[in-house]
């Protein structure tokens, strides 16, 4: 009975959110608590009696929430009474119009609000922090976004008349190459543009005909607040090729992206919708060509892998020379940018192990824990046991503030590489290059 007493613990709260007048988390509680008693309802309960008293309850909650939905949505001045199944009692407000009043405004302004702030949360407020700089090659799929969000905004005179931005881009390529890491950069750069990040969770409803409603408000916003950028993640979850076997409501969905996206009496002028998928292939070939760029981005070559080694480095010390880097970027072939990350975050571990491992350390020279302009020479660095001044300790015995773990060296790097191994096969990049061939270009 564990659902049943959830949905009494969600009511109990409701209930005293309520009492406190904050009426809209108790409306928001109250159709939470609705929902898992219809669940044990249907699943737990075992007798007539105990149905018929969830559906009780079940009637007496929702009453409630009725009435607190036309007061909070209807958005007027007077009190509610007191919660916990309490009446609204037909109070006149300012205006002289009943509480209970049943215009179809508000009847219709609680759903659109519901979807409006479902959306909203798809907008990114704060920024990634990622620029063009921090993404690796990609120069063509670089100059096309730049093309499609920066030079609009920036230089409107330039696309006036015939000349257009691109309304829809795709990027698609293997797993880990960078195409959501691209739209985090597309969302630092572009700063009056608004950037809507989402996936299919965003936009899938279980209730019938709010998938697609979705959609539209999804599309309305990104109108409302133009310029603005539709990020869809993983798009082929929501468009994938409309067969016989798919169900009605996914059908509709598509049916609707279509019509947003490029339909009679919808002016996208200002909206950029930009695609992901490592699987282009099922894209419904109408959503296909509404994606009026699409760029494949490939696996990194060689030089764009030494950059990527560079990166994920950062600052932490190594004395890994220019030339040892090129020769990482020439033995990673075949590794995705993700790959490279994993390879490095790897290789960072390792000094770490060093120290767990280590059954000798020595005294060496270097700069305080508690102040790095302090130079002290106490500090303990692990070491073999035929080195100078070695001698027999445990990392345990080691104090906190004492230990000075090895630098991230060439060798470090070559370990984690030979045991990190890339994760795209070459069957899926035969297919991807047979989509660009078809129907791409390369990034």
């Amino acid at each position: 009975m564990a659902t049943l007493q959830k949905a009494i613990d969600i009511v109990t709260k409701a209930t005293e959110e309520d009492k406190n007048k904050n009426y809209e988390e108790a409306l928001k509680l109250y159709e939470h608590g609705v929902e898992y008693f219809l669940h044990a309802m249907k699943y737990e309960a075992q007798s007539d009696k105990a149905k018929e008293s969830i559906r009780a309850k079940c009637m007496q909650y929702l009453d409630r929430a009725e009435k607190l939905k036309k007061y909070v949505y209807g958005k007027k001045k007077n009190p509610v009474a007191d919660g916990g199944g309490g009446t609204l009692g037909g109070k006149n407000n300012k205006k002289g119009k009943s509480i209970d009043s049943d215009s179809d405004d508000e009847k219709a302004d609680p759903e659109n609000k519901k979807f409006n702030d479902q959306i909203s949360g798809a907008i990114v407020m704060e920024k990634p922090n990622v620029n063009w700089d921090d993404v690796a090659g990609l120069y063509q799929a670089k100059e096309s976004l730049k093309e499609a969000v920066i030079l609009p905004v920036k230089f409107p005179h330039l696309f006036t008349g015939k000349r257009k931005p691109w309304r829809g881009i795709l990027l698609f390529g293997p797993p880990g190459t960078g195409k959501s890491y691209l739209a985090k950069a597309v969302a630092t750069e572009a700063d009056n543009s608004t950037f809507f990040s989402v996936s299919s969770a965003d936009l899938v409803s279980k209730w019938l005909g709010e998938s697609e409603k979705l959609v539209k408000t999804l599309f309305q916003q990104a109108r409302e607040h133009k310029p603005s950028i539709i990020f869809i993640d993983e798009v082929d979850a929501l468009c994938s090729s409309r067969g016989e076997g798919e169900s009605e409501s996914s059908r509709r969905i598509k049916t609707e992206f279509l019509v947003q996206m490029q339909g009679v009496g919808n002016d996208n002028d200002g909206v950029l919708v930009l695609g992901a998928t490592n699987i282009p292939w099922v894209l419904d070939s109408a959503i296909r060509r509404r994606f009026e760029k699409r760029i494949y981005i490939p696996l990194p070559e060689a030089p764009a892998r030494m950059a990527m080694f560079k990166l994920h480095l950062g600052a932490t010390p190594h004395n890994i020379q220019e030339h040892e880097f090129k020769q990482l970027g020439e033995r990673s072939d075949g590794y995705s940018g993700a790959d490279i990350s994993i390879v490095v975050r790897d290789a960072l571990m390792q000094p770490v192990r060093k120290v767990q491992t280590a059954t000798h350390f020595r005294r060496v020279r270097g700069p305080s824990r508690s102040d790095p302009n302090v130079i002290v020479d106490d500090l303990l660095t692990p070491c073999s046991p035929g080195a100078p001044g070695a001698f027999e300790m445990s990392w345990m015995d080691v104090p906190g503030e004492k230990l000075l773990e090895p630098i991230v060296s060439l060798s470090d790097m070559l370990m984690s590489l030979a045991t990190s191994k890339p994760t795209v096969n070459e069957e899926d990049l035969k297919r991807l290059q047979t989509f660009t061939e078809d129907f791409g270009q390369e990034g």
